[in-house]
C-alpha cells in the first residue's frame, strides 16, 4: 500500500485541479493521505479536503511560520478540533529558525501549546524543524518529561544529532522527495541511521518534487519515488519499503483504521 503521509491538499495551488490531483494519486496505488493543518484559523479549509474522502484523513494545528497569529492558542482549542473522528494528528507544529518569520520565543510557546495536546489527546505530534536543532531537542526533552506523546519528524532534514535525540524519545521519521536531491548525501546519511520501524513516507505536496518530477508542482503521486529512494538508501526491496513503512505508519496514525 502507497500512502502519502504528509500532503498539503488545501493549498491554492491545488484549487484548479484539486479533485483531478486526487484522482491521480489514487491511480498511482495511493490508498491513503493526511492532509495537514497550517493555521487552526484555516482549520476548516483542511477538514473540508478530508471530510470529502473516505482515503483522507488531516491533522489540527499551526505551522511555526504563522505561530504569531495564534499566539495565545490554548491547547483546550486544539483538543476541541482534535474530536472530529477525521483527524488524525496534532500539528504541523515546531519551530523555524530559518526564515524567522515568527519570533523565536512565540514559535516556542506555540510549540509547546500543541505538545500538550498531543500529550492529553493521545494523537500524534507532526513536527516541523528548521535549523533549531538545540532548542527543538531540549524543548521535546523537556516536554517528554512531563507525560509521553507520539511524535513525528516530518521531512527531517535537521541534523545527526537532533535525529538521535528524537528517536530515543521514540520519535517517527518521515522521508520527502529532497532524499533524492543530488545535494542532499547528508540527508541521506542520517535516513540510513533512523529505526528502521519508524520511518514512513510523504510528498509535502506541492513542494519538494523529487526527482524526477523537481520543478514540478509535487502531488501525491510521486510518492513512489520517495519510497523507491527510501528503499535504496535503507539497501530494502521495493515489497520491504513498502511494507515497512505502512506497517511504521499505522502504528504512528492508529485512530486511522487499517485497511
Amino acid at each position: 500500500m502507497l500512502i502519502d503521509s504528509h500532503v498539503n491538499l488545501h493549498h491554492a495551488d491545488f484549487d484548479a485541479d484539486r479533485e483531478a490531483v486526487i484522482a491521480r494519486a489514487r491511480e498511482a496505488g495511493v490508498r491513503l493521505m493526511v492532509e495537514i493543518s497550517d493555521k487552526v484559523s484555516s482549520f476548516d479549509q483542511t477538514l473540508a479536503v478530508a471530510v470529502a474522502h473516505d482515503d483522507i484523513f488531516c491533522t489540527v494545528g499551526t505551522h511555526p511560520h504563522y505561530s504569531s497569529e495564534d499566539a495565545d492558542l490554548d491547547y483546550k482549542d486544539v483538543l476541541a478540533l482534535a474530536e472530529h473522528p477525521k483527524v488524525v494528528g496534532i500539528g504541523e507544529c515546531g519551530l523555524d529558525f530559518h526564515y524567522d518569520w515568527s519570533p523565536r520565543d512565540i514559535q516556542a510557546s506555540v510549540f509547546r501549546v500543541h505538545c500538550a495536546a498531543a500529550r492529553e489527546s493521545g494523537l500524534p505530534l507532526v513536527v516541523h524543524t528548521r535549523e533549531a536543532d538545540e532548542t527543538m531537542a531540549e524543548i521535546l526533552t523537556d516536554e517528554m518529561g512531563k507525560g509521553a506523546f507520539k511524535l513525528l519528524m516530518h521531512c527531517y532534514t535537521s541534523g545527526a544529532q537532533l535525529a538521535k535525540t528524537a528517536a530515543e524519545l521514540g520519535a517517527w521519521f518521515s522521508v520527502s522527495g529532497i532524499a533524492t536531491f543530488k545535494a542532499a548525501e547528508d540527508v541521506r546519511q542520517v535516513i540510513a541511521a533512523m529505526p528502521q520501524d519508524r520511518i514512513i513516507v510523504e510528498t509535502d505536496c506541492p513542494y519538494l518534487a523529487p526527482i524526477p518530477m523537481r520543478g514540478r508542482r509535487n502531488e501525491p503521486a510521486y510518492v513512489a519515488h520517495v519510497l523507491a529512494k527510501l528503499a535504496e538508501i535503507r539497501g530494502w526491496t521495493a515489497a520491504e519499503a513498502e511494507q515497512r513503512t505502512e506497517d511504521a505508519f499505522f502504528a504512528l496514525f492508529d485512530r486511522i483504521p487499517r485497511p
